[in-house]
């Protein structure tokens, strides 16, 4: 386990405070206030290393939960084209039929019409 280090003296800063005027008890208790906010609030190397450990974590599994939704879309749209040529399909063939009715209708029309009526 890392060791947290204090980021000032509390002693330089107990021994400044005594300089200045101020009873030993007030300064020591200010350095201890002092040194616990700024510690409660300081990253360590070690918080940072947890932070950076974390976002690759997370954006590993990010990467992953895309990866997967992409593999997904891409299934649903390869699914949807099929159907829709399904039904391409069978709209032409059912444009072919009517045609090669009309056609057929048309050519029997003409036969009646050119065959003389007896």
């Amino acid at each position: 386990m890392e060791t947290h280090a204090r980021p000032f003296d509390t002693h330089a800063f107990v021994k400044r405070l005594k300089a200045a005027g101020m009873p030993e008890e007030q300064a020591e208790i200010l350095a201890e206030t002092q040194a616990g906010l700024i510690e409660e609030r300081l990253a360590t190397k070690h918080d940072l290393k947890e932070l950076e450990m974390n976002l690759k974590r997370d954006l590993k599994e990010l990467e992953m939960d895309l990866k997967r939704d992409l593999k997904e879309l891409q299934v649903q749209l390869e699914v949807k084209l099929a159907e829709t040529k399904v039904e391409t399909i069978k709209w032409v063939t059912g444009l072919l039929v009517v045609q090669a009715g009309v056609i057929i209708g048309a050519v029997f029309a003409i036969i009646r019409f050119l065959t003389p009526i007896p």
